[in-house]
């Protein structure tokens, strides 16, 4: 067993709310190894190619992951779980009264807050450029052959 894979108790709670293999077709893969394998790459953050070989192939891990996030099962086991943490016989219960979360700690990206800045206003004796004075301004750079604004021709 890796560093962060599922201990013996955590399986045996979990592995009552996996699906039953009573499908079609080839057998899945051992459940243990195939969790193990996802929560190797969300703890992670690795892309799923990077999955080492000792949770099977990543193709597996992906498929199983996805399939049991559109069928609800990742639900159904996160609501169990914490059924089972809320139970008054349960050491480790955990007591909601202490978790807080406080905004005022949590910092914000400017953009957050959805409005535009104004613009800044021009400066002092800039003319506003409009897309066709910028036109023929490139227009007389690039092309010799263009008049240029104070009447003489480029040469």
């Amino acid at each position: 067993m890796a560093r962060g894979d599922l201990t013996d108790a955590h399986w045996g709670r979990l592995e009552r709310e996996l699906p039953g293999n009573d499908r079609r077709g080839h057998p899945w893969s051992d459940h243990r190894k195939v969790i193990n394998g996802i929560l190797w790459v969300l703890r992670t953050g690795a892309p799923w190619r990077d999955l080492p070989e000792r949770y099977g192939p990543w193709q597996t891990c992906y498929d199983r992951f996805v399939r049991w996030r559109n069928d609800g099962t990742w639900e159904r086991i996160l609501q169990a779980i914490q059924t089972d943490a809320d139970e008054p016989s349960n050491v480790n219960r955990i007591v909601w009264e202490g978790c807080v979360v406080d905004a005022s700690i949590v910092k914000a990206h400017p953009h957050a807050a959805g409005a535009r800045e104004p613009s800044p206003p021009p400066k002092k004796g800039a003319r506003k450029q409009t897309h066709q004075g910028r036109r023929k301004q490139t227009a007389e750079r690039t092309n010799p052959h263009v008049k240029l604004s104070g009447g003489a021709k480029a040469g």
